[in-house]
């Protein structure tokens, strides 16, 4: 075995690999190997290769990387790029040690993290007891939302810029993240068709901004709802704010507890992903009830790829731990399906994945450019969890492991007319 911890943590992750490292690594004896000029892997303590010998596979790598065991020096997307190829897409085929060597290697880690017990879990993961059957109630449902949202708005004011929209905004060749954030509010309501005096309601309304686009430039009555206290309290402000209280209405409340329809028109931006599969049919009936006859939906929600075999899907360990706990992704034809089996006629689809690439990179950089002030307003290791999530999500839309779509899809009434005009306008 080579001298010097990064030369033997090398020569272990490329015997369990099968293959040469992509990178290069540095651990905490100022030791380093691997390739030069690649992206370095930080490893700043023994610690990190306890917590991934007690946990390995992702959530032991998330769990050192929150607590600032390893980091990346360089450019972050060419390191994840490069990682994603050997810990998260590694293909049936790909070469696994054999058993012996597999031992061997397992004792070559053991020695050198000293196989003392792991510190516990950073603070930001979540904690809790699951009970099967129990995902998606209104209780975990509110307790996940809060542990997502409620990190303090200065904190999302810093990434997400002036907009506070926190979803894949619509850009042209060029424009601001806030030009290309108002360009997608914008092209919700004229898919939605709105018109003054129209009544909307926008589920997981965020901070507000599409109710008040949409009352502000279109003239309708809103009603925005959030499970997130800290941003209904925002949102409520920008409403005042902007002199239309008499107009738009921010509740805490559930979709499932939302009974005041008929809704000219619904919007639910980024907020479906929560869902969960268990209950999304329940989500597509509930909308379905709240719109009168010729309503609109506008669903916009992140997908994935879908499987050869669904019952394989298996959520993602860090994203479910640190950043949407009990958050699910489904394919595009399964969100279509469950809106058609609850009464809607489905009428567009438009995939903005790319767009949602350029969004994520854009709050990276915010992120980055204001490091000190995102870790005084939240913890160190939150602003890493958001700093990773961003970027590796970025890559993800970038290689089309995950997509977003806007549904348009209208509760036609038994007469059939859908009242969308035989030529629909182009989305621009």
């Amino acid at each position: 075995m080579p001298h010097g911890a990064a030369p033997r943590l090398a020569a272990l992750a490329e015997e369990l690999l099968g293959g040469p490292l992509p990178i290069r690594i540095r651990a905490w004896d100022r030791s380093e190997a691997g390739p030069e000029g690649a992206p370095v892997l930080v490893v700043r303590h023994r610690r990190a290769l306890r917590r991934i010998l007690w946990r390995p596979g992702e959530l032991g790598l998330a769990r050192a990387w929150v607590a600032g065991e390893i980091d990346v020096e360089g450019d972050l997307y060419a390191a994840l790029d490069r990682l994603a190829g050997l810990l998260w897409e590694r293909g049936p085929d790909a070469p696994r040690p054999r058993p012996a060597r597999l031992a061997a290697a397992a004792r070559g880690a053991l020695a050198l993290a000293r196989p003392l017990p792991p510190p516990p879990p950073p603070p930001e993961e979540v904690r809790r007891h699951k009970v099967r059957g129990a995902l998606h109630t209104l209780r975990s449902d509110k307790a996940a939302v809060s542990h997502h949202y409620d990190v303090g708005n200065d904190f999302y004011s810093l990434v997400l810029g002036p907009s506070m929209v926190y979803s894949c905004a619509y850009w042209h060749e060029d424009g601001t993240l806030e030009d290309a954030q108002a360009a997608k509010l914008d092209l919700v309501c004229r898919k939605l068709g709105l018109r003054e005096g129209d009544r909307l309601l926008d589920v997981g309304c965020g901070w507000g901004s599409m109710v008040l686009h949409a009352a502000r430039e279109y003239g309708v009555r809103a009603v925005g709802i959030t499970l997130s206290r800290e941003q209904a309290a925002y949102a409520r402000k920008r409403v005042a704010d902007a002199g239309l209280g008499d107009r738009i209405e921010i509740r805490v409340q559930d979709y499932r507890e939302t009974a005041d329809g008929p809704y000219d028109a619904i919007s639910s931006i980024g907020m479906a992903e929560h869902v969960g599969s268990q209950r999304y049919g329940e989500y597509a009936r509930g909308l379905h009830r709240l719109l009168r006859p010729g309503g609109r939906l506008l669903n916009h929600q992140i997908a994935r790829r879908p499987l050869a075999d669904e019952e394989d899907y298996v959520i993602d360990e860090f994203i479910d731990a640190y950043v949407f706990p009990d958050g699910e992704l489904s394919p595009l034809s399964t969100t279509v399906d469950q809106l058609e089996r609850a009464g809607f006629e489905v009428r567009d689809t438009q995939a903005l994945r790319e767009h949602y690439a350029l969004t994520l990179r854009r709050w990276v950089a915010n992120l980055e450019a204001r490091w000190a002030q995102a870790v005084t307003l939240t913890s160190p290791g939150r602003a890493r969890v958001w700093r990773l999530y961003m970027a590796a999500s970025a890559l993800s839309f970038e290689h089309n492991r995950i997509g977003v779509n806007q549904v348009l899809a209208v509760r036609t009434p038994a007469s059939g007319d859908s009242g969308v005009p035989l030529r629909q306008p182009r989305w621009r």
